[in-house]
């Protein structure tokens, strides 16, 4: 598939600075094709995995969202990276990050619990692996690891951050 051009190119980031906002961030919104036809879009905590260009995310094991993306697994995330507002010029400096791809889950039990470790390392860096594989094993039976395959990734900003770091001319 070909995804569309950002239309205001002057705003786009390059791939780096986008990579760098995934990996920042600590919740997106993943939108998915939901119930007769209306978008479903759902706050998650997430580990970017830049190796292998993906998102994986946790889930239980019914749900809407687990509805949507068995019926249709295509999806998009987006992180929001700054978003400070300036009311006096009726805009807001952002930063944000949008990737594309097909979600997944992940079946086999070695990934899946690579995964599961790849999340848990993103929120709770210091715990000791026997503390990780005890949580781990608490919650495995009712535990649906997914990922988003990245196939397209764009990020942007607000034309006031691309003029505050371009040099005048």
């Amino acid at each position: 598939m070909e995804f569309r051009a950002m239309r205001r190119k002057t705003q786009e980031l390059d791939r780096e600075s986008t990579a760098e906002i995934l990996a920042r961030g600590t919740s997106g919104v993943l939108a998915v094709a939901g119930d007769d036809g209306y978008p479903y879009a759902v706050p998650l905590s997430y580990a970017y995995d830049p190796e292998r260009n993906r998102i994986v995310f946790h889930s239980a094991k019914t749900g809407h969202k687990i509805d949507a993306l068995l019926h249709e697994p295509k999806a998009s995330f987006c992180v929001i990276d700054q978003d400070i507002v300036e009311p006096q010029k009726f805009t807001t400096f952002f930063r944000s990050a949008i990737a594309f791809g097909c979600v997944r889950i992940i079946e086999d039990e070695s990934e899946k619990r690579d995964a599961i470790r790849l999340l848990n390392r993103r929120y709770a860096p210091a715990m000791p692996q026997e503390a990780e594989d005890k949580e781990i094993d608490a919650f495995w039976k009712s535990l649906l690891m997914f990922e988003l395959n990245i196939e397209h990734l764009t990020g942007k900003e607000a034309i006031e951050l691309v003029r505050a770091r371009t040099p005048r001319q």
